[in-house]
């Protein structure tokens, strides 16, 4: 339908939460207050901003879903999309890494998915978009990362390394075995190729530099995954760098939001009720005011339910949790057309029911005006 309202509403505004009806144009917030065209009625539900997912890899499961086991990507995306707009998510990142590693994260792999992204974009409900991971170690591959940015709009360029760590040896023995696994390679083979990727560590910060310079004219957004450091954050800020994605020490946290740049932690942090790994706790940290976006990280279903949470157990309002998972990562993407409810943005928005007592449920999702999910 290209005009509608929706009714009856508890609408979430940027200065709260309004009962007041919304009026949608030709994909387009067109009017607050007013109605105009068909009619939905949003009686007991909430209607917010659609989520919009900075990192996530939870798609890596419908592509692989047991070791060795391979569907094409078509089917995953198709499979994702259901899952994402199903939980309320209007726009996603996919977390894809480039790597050194053969298998799942090898840059050929990461390729054929971006050009399966962009063949099926126009098919696809939830507006998907490209979050490269580049690991900093995978020297050979920085020219073709910077091709495949060169060709998608609104892409994301995230600095990563995994790869200090194991070499190392402070990967847990675990984690080592499922690297391996998820390669395709025996841990010996595994190891041997650490080592020769070791060898080039010199020549690892002067790529990240260079690799910063052309991502930004590229048009890329710029993230740094896994800060340990106030000083590798300082570092990464000089490079253009405008954000900081799980910072592993609270000292770095404070430093990037005393700049006013936003962090990102998982949302599944939140709704498990502290991180799987042993990192910082993701409610905590926004109590503190170190957290300022909360990503699906592994899990679709998170965002929805780690803002509800941190409202009903009295870390924040509604508001402040919900621009975790819109408003603030839109802000990150430069995607400045979306996150908030107000006349002239997109109509992502989303219906969501949360009786007290019961989990919140997304009842409609409506991405650029088009209602791409309902639920009877």
């Amino acid at each position: 339908m290209s005009e509608f309202s929706i009714i009856n509403g508890r609408v979430l505004l940027h200065d709260g939460i309004a009962e007041l009806p919304v009026r949608i144009a030709d994909g387009i917030i067109a009017g607050l207050d007013e109605t105009g065209g068909n009619v939905i009625d949003a009686k007991g539900a909430y209607v917010l901003p659609g989520i919009v997912d900075v990192h996530g890899d939870a798609f890596e499961r419908n592509l692989m879903p047991r070791p060795k086991v391979h569907f094409p990507p078509e089917i995953a995306l198709q499979e994702s999309d259901r899952q994402l707009v199903s939980n309320g998510i209007t726009t996603a990142y996919h977390g894809l890494t480039v790597s050194w590693e053969p298998g799942l994260r090898s840059f050929d792999h990461t390729r054929e998915m971006c050009d399966a992204i962009a063949r099926n974009r126009k098919t696809l409900s939830c507006d998907t978009l490209v979050h490269l991971r580049w690991e900093t170690f995978a020297l050979d591959e920085a020219e073709g990362v910077l091709q495949i940015l060169e060709g998608q709009p609104h892409a994301i360029l995230a600095f990563n390394d995994h790869t200090t760590k194991s070499a190392l040896g402070r990967e847990k023995p675990h984690k080592f075995a499922q690297m391996a696994e998820r390669s395709g390679l025996s841990q010996d083979e595994f190891r041997a190729r650490l080592e020769g990727v070791w060898e080039r560590r010199d020549d690892v910060e002067p790529m990240i530099a260079r690799m910063a310079r052309r991502a930004r004219d590229a048009g890329a957004t710029l993230l740094a995954h896994d800060e340990a450091s106030v000083e590798q954050r300082r570092w990464f800020r000089g490079l253009g760098v405008v954000a900081s994605e799980f910072p592993l020490t609270h000292e770095t946290a404070e430093d990037a939001r005393a700049h006013g740049e936003h962090v990102v932690l998982g949302a599944p942090n939140v709704v498990r009720g502290g991180s799987h790994n042993g990192a910082t706790d993701a409610t905590w940290a926004v109590s503190e005011g170190l957290c300022s976006v909360l990503a699906t990280d592994y899990y679709y279903p998170a965002p929805i339910l780690a803002a509800f949470k941190l409202s009903r157990e009295g870390v924040c309002d509604l508001a402040v949790a919900w621009a975790l998972v819109s408003k603030n990562p839109a802000e990150v993407a430069g995607l400045a057309d979306r996150g908030t409810i107000a006349p002239g943005l997109r109509a992502d928005m989303i219906m969501v029911e949360a009786a007290k007592g019961n989990q919140p449920a997304v009842t409609a999702t409506f991405v650029g005006g088009n209602q791409v999910y309902g639920r009877n």
